[in-house]
């Protein structure tokens, strides 16, 4: 396991169906899979799905992945790559 350069909480890396590393939280978690819903959660094949991962929906959940871990990091935007504007 390795850990984040930033915060020093541990990380995994999934690779992604495009092919690029992602760090994730380490933990798996449960999702609800919804169209546009805010939430991110990576699947253990490298799918990345929009969801929801509110534990209080009542129906059965769509299985389990994990969070990426920019979205639980308290530095993650020290890590945003600044766009060149050109």
């Amino acid at each position: 396991m390795a850990s984040c350069k930033g915060c020093g909480r541990p990380i995994i890396w999934i690779m992604s169906s495009g092919g690029k590393m992602i760090p994730c939280d380490p933990t798996e978690v449960l999702y609800w899979k919804r169209q546009k819903a805010r939430g991110k959660i990576v699947t253990r094949n490298g799918e990345v799905v929009s969801c929801d991962l509110d534990a209080g929906i009542k129906e059965e959940p769509t299985g389990v992945g994990y969070v990426p871990h920019w979205a639980t990091c308290p530095v993650a935007g020290r890590f945003k790559k600044e766009r060149n504007r050109g």
